[in-house]
């Protein structure tokens, strides 16, 4: 049987693979519950779930975190709040998987302050292992990634949401300041991935909603995309083979021939709900490759299993005999999803998705 790399590598390269990779992700209390249904605590495993090997940087020895706690003096943050690598509060919802953000900056009063905003210096990171992981893994069949970061959601939760999309009208400096100290984060981590020759380079922010993209055009490819496009360009110029994946959820056909003009070669999520995935296809069938198709909000959750077997099948049909697509529900599985549902997911990718 094909490995996972073979498969990978065919299907992003618009050829026929062996088989189809699939995978899906669940919420605590839903994974819970999957592993008893299982019975076992290897849920990827059991499914036959495509398994990238992650691989990343490494802090230097003398590595001490930031000190964020002056942005919080005073503040009475909620019991259970946790702080992310950026310093952003992130406070319990009670609702799975979603966060409140409270973000430092959000009170700022000068570029200054946006300027001196403490992060990571990654330039003395260490990468010279990331190659030998690399090679190891492709050895193995397995396919290496390396996930390079967010920008505007980064961006957004340390300045605040309202704020940051304010500043993009109002002090374009600002956002600007803020999301250029970002990218040049993730170009680090990106040219370090493609130097390593990571396969499978990922990234992404959410910019579209249900209906439309959350900018207006200009806006987004001002700010937001012209430095994507720069970081896409630097890791195909490093390693030729390499894949960019990005996500954005949402309707984002407006900028879709954007991602594809810019080097983008696997979009995520691509939700039926609210994306025409047809029109996308035609437009860019051979050179875009889709991961996702299985709807969260409709089949996944509400259908049932015989739903979930005829929409692989028609996305199988559709997108996917010929190469560029890896099929996944197009967020985290919610607690509603019936086990029968996910059984019949990978039972389906399975039986319409082998070729060899």
């Amino acid at each position: 049987m094909s490995t996972d790399l073979e498969n990978f590598l065919a299907a992003t390269n618009h050829h026929k693979p062996g088989r189809i990779l699939y995978g899906a992700s669940f919420t605590g209390d839903l994974a819970n519950r999957v592993r008893r249904h299982i019975g076992t605590d290897d849920i990827a495993g059991h499914y036959g779930y495509f398994q990238p090997t992650e691989v990343g940087l490494l802090p230097p020895a003398d590595y001490e975190r930031i000190d964020y706690s002056p942005y919080w003096e005073g503040e009475d943050l909620p019991e259970g709040t946790t702080f992310d690598g950026n310093g952003v509060a992130m406070v319990p919802s009670g609702f799975y998987h979603f966060w409140g953000y409270i973000s430092p900056l959000r009170n700022a009063e000068s570029l200054a302050e946006i300027e001196n905003y403490p992060l990571d210096d990654l330039s003395t990171w260490q990468t010279s292992h990331m190659a030998g992981e690399v090679a190891d893994a492709h050895a193995a069949g397995k396919v290496s990634t390396l996930f390079v970061g967010h920008m505007y959601e980064s961006a957004w939760q340390i300045r605040g949401y309202e704020q940051f999309l304010m500043d993009t009208i109002d002090r374009p400096a600002w956002a600007e300041c803020l999301l250029e100290r970002i990218f040049r984060q993730n170009m680090i981590r990106a040219e370090a991935a493609a130097e390593a020759g990571v396969l499978y380079v990922r990234c992404g922010d959410d910019v579209a909603n249900q209906n439309s993209l959350m900018f207006n055009k200009p806006t987004w490819a001002k700010l937001i995309h012209s430095r994507w496009a720069k970081l896409w360009r630097r890791v195909h110029e490093i390693n030729p083979e390499a894949k960019v994946w990005y996500h954005t959820d949402g309707n984002c056909l407006d900028i879709v021939d954007d991602f594809v003009e810019a080097g983008l070669n696997v979009l995520n999520p691509i939700q039926p709900e609210c994306l025409d995935i047809d029109e996308v296809h035609r437009r860019h069938k051979g050179r875009l490759s889709f991961e996702g198709g299985m709807g969260t909000q409709s089949t996944m959750p509400w259908g049932t299993p015989e739903d979930v077997r005829a929409r692989v099948k028609e996305l199988i049909d559709k997108y996917g005999r010929g190469g560029g697509l890896l099929i996944a529900p197009t967020h985290v599985l919610e607690p509603e999803v019936p086990l029968e549902n996910i059984d019949a997911f990978a039972e389906a990718c399975r039986e319409f998705g082998t070729f060899e």
